[in-house]
């Protein structure tokens, strides 16, 4: 049996790959469950899947879980420390789904017992990917993308030479304010940014969606993760959300991954890699399709995707920056402390004003320093939105 953790559990990603699990019961046996504040979830996960542990992120859910959890022998435990110690026990294959920075710390920590990570945590790639990559060779493990654009760039790359390249395409489907005019953008409301018009995805990401951080977030782990020049790496609008990404080679041949919008299909692609499974999503019907469709990603509309330009140039922590500052100036978006356009003012304000103090965004590539700037970041877009 293949021992598997599951870090993220009650979010999509989590219960996505928890649906494939639960297909093939006798195959798996799953070492740690890890959620938020839906313990709930995560105590009905634990028991359907029989679990070694639990964990919840936040320590003032540990008493709810307990109970939940009572007489069935699952271990329960919370907060920053418990996470880590359960990415240590060993495990077979781990999915990394914490959503953002908090989600790097344990995925180093299963790196570091040669367990192959399936990766859908983007920030810890773009925060610390050198890190996460020379962890992993160290300790002889593997990093597998689970995010569904890294995932098709992955499979396109099987058997072929990376020095070919000269082109990687990434998909968007634009979010839920692609056809709005530029104008309209400011008074755009989290209700109405939360509603993707594809996908059936969390309140943050879909956010994300619709501002384009999260693609700006996945030009840069594309850098990362392949080792590939900033150069080639293009960004086009494509609503039907079929093609997750297009390689492009040095004989004019472009490769596309083209598939239905259902992250089972990347996860299921991780966790039975090398071989090709069957899964239960859905077939294309190529004739009721109909047609592909495909659109500049304009960065007026969506400033995000210069500022993952300006990050990859900078290179050092300044991913890092541009995490924290995102992550805070969403928070304050959902709370409507600014609007939706702010939060990019607020995310380049944070990287200028980071950048300017001296040597720390080239300090060197460690967890402690990906914490320090971290911190620094978020203070920094505190102070701003302050100020404004």
């Amino acid at each position: 049996m293949r021992r598997i953790s599951i870090f993220g559990a009650t979010g999509s990603i989590g219960q996505n790959t928890i649906d494939l699990i639960a297909r093939e019961p006798d195959a798996y046996d799953i070492v740690a469950l890890s959620g938020g504040r839906n313990v709930v979830q995560l105590a009905q996960d634990a028991r359907k899947l029989g679990a070694q542990i639990a964990v919840c992120a936040d320590e003032t859910c540990l008493a709810e879980l307990r109970e939940l959890l009572a007489g069935t022998g699952i271990e329960t435990a919370a907060g920053e420390t418990a996470l880590i110690e359960a990415a240590q026990r060993p495990a077979d294959w781990v999915m990394s789904a914490i959503v953002g920075a908090a989600g790097l710390a344990p995925g180093l920590e299963a790196l570091k017992t040669g367990a192959t990570l399936a990766l859908a945590n983007k920030e810890s790639m773009v925060c610390a990917g050198p890190l996460v990559m020379q962890t992993a060779r160290a300790h002889g493990a593997a990093v597998l993308p689970v995010d569904s654009e890294h995932s098709a760039v992955f499979q396109a790359l099987v058997g072929e030479d990376l020095a070919a390249v000269e082109r990687v395409i990434i998909t968007a489907s634009g979010g839920a304010f692609r056809d709005w005019p530029l104008e309209q953008l400011a008074s755009a409301t989290p209700e109405q940014a939360a509603t993707h018009p594809n996908w059936d995805m969390g309140q943050r990401i879909t956010i994300d969606s619709a501002s384009m951080f999260n693609k700006a977030l996945e030009v840069i782990e594309t850098k990362e993760f392949f080792d590939i020049d900033p150069s080639l790496i293009e960004v086009v609008v494509h609503p039907e959300s079929m093609i997750h990404a297009l390689v492009g080679f040095n004989d004019g041949a472009l490769m596309a991954h083209v598939g239905p919008p259902d992250m089972r299909h990347a996860i299921g692609y991780a966790l039975h890699h090398p071989a090709r499974r069957a899964l239960p999503v859905e077939r294309l019907d190529l004739v009721k399709l109909g047609a592909l469709t495909f659109r500049a990603a304009c960065e007026t509309r969506w400033p995000a995707l210069r500022l993952a330009r300006e990050v990859m140039a900078e290179g050092g922590l300044s991913g890092a920056v541009f995490n924290a500052a995102k992550e805070r100036a969403l928070d304050a978006f959902i709370a409507k402390r600014i609007g939706f356009t702010g939060m990019a003012h607020v995310v380049e304000q944070t990287l200028n004003r980071v950048s300017a103090q001296n040597g720390l965004i080239h300090a060197g590539m460690s967890l402690d320093n990906v914490r320090a700037v971290d911190h620094l970041a978020r203070e920094t877009a505190d102070m701003i939105m302050l100020q404004n």
